[in-house]
């Protein structure tokens, strides 16, 4: 699973207890009446911050988005398999956090694989769910953002959203996004993930000999393997030459990406 967003414990006071009473000694009925008060009160603060606590912590689902007009338009079987797929989004306490964090809260990532800064980014050709072959080369001259995912993947769903209004805010002449499966899915699992979100680019599927689905984890494809991906997501930025400029694991922070992707702009 994804490298989880780093979070601060938060203490929590427990109150203290009434005094206690020694066994030969009873209170006086009222003073009892007073300690039950208290003692009931008490109880009923600690439930109210546990909810409150638990609201707070526990991250919230997205809704499912318009699919894009290439989903709209897929071929019935691919809409009847992606349907029976079952997809949800997946959670878990601590994701959705990083993405509205400053460019700073970044941390270095923990796969040790991953192609290094200043490199030449390997060309691919992946295929979408719905057959279009899409290689990185087609977008030379732009900067790229390239994610590699899985489905099941609670940091994954959380950035969904997330790159869906980024990738809506840049300009598509120098910019463009591609998201590859790193999981070997199967195209109706891809497929599901993708019209939920509504994501107008391309997620490609790179298969597998132990291929996975939203139901089932599998191994990374060739592709995959090659960007050295060991946890979701795996983020790179590459150059309009096809350059390697950034790269990193875990969720991000949208002004991180952008800043990124807008420094890697070409001039012209």
């Amino acid at each position: 699973m994804g490298k989880a967003a780093r979070l601060k414990q938060q203490r929590r006071t427990t109150p203290k207890p009434p005094p206690r009473v020694g066994k030969n000694r009873q209170m006086p009925g009222a003073q009892r009446l007073v300690w039950a008060g208290s003692a009931g009160a008490i109880v009923v603060i600690a439930i109210v911050v546990a909810l409150l606590v638990h609201n707070s912590s526990s991250p919230k689902t997205a809704p499912p988005a318009t699919p894009s007009a290439a989903d709209r338009n897929a071929p019935a079987s691919l809409i009847a398999a992606a349907n029976a797929v079952g997809f949800h989004p997946t959670t878990e306490p601590g994701v959705g956090i990083a993405e509205n964090e400053p460019a700073s809260a970044s941390t270095a990532p923990t796969s040790t694989a991953l192609i290094a800064v200043g490199k030449t980014a390997p060309n691919f050709t992946l295929k979408t769910p719905q057959g279009q072959s899409i290689s990185l080369s087609d977008y030379r001259g732009k900067a790229v953002l390239l994610e590699f995912f899985a489905t099941w993947c609670p940091h994954c769903n959380a950035e969904a959203p997330h790159l869906k209004k980024l990738y809506a805010s840049l300009p598509k002449s120098k910019v463009a996004f591609i998201s590859v499966n790193a999981d070997g899915e199967s195209a109706p699992s891809v497929f599901a993930f993708h019209r939920y979100y509504g994501l107008a680019y391309p997620a490609l599927v790179d298969e597998s000999s132990d291929p996975g689905s939203f139901n089932s984890p599998g191994s990374a494809g060739p592709v995959s393997t090659k960007y050295g991906v060991e946890a979701f997501p795996t983020f790179y930025v590459i150059s309009p030459k096809g350059k390697v400029v950034w790269r990193d694991d875990g969720e991000q922070p949208d002004v991180l990406l952008k800043q990124l992707l807008v420094q890697a702009e070409p001039s012209a």
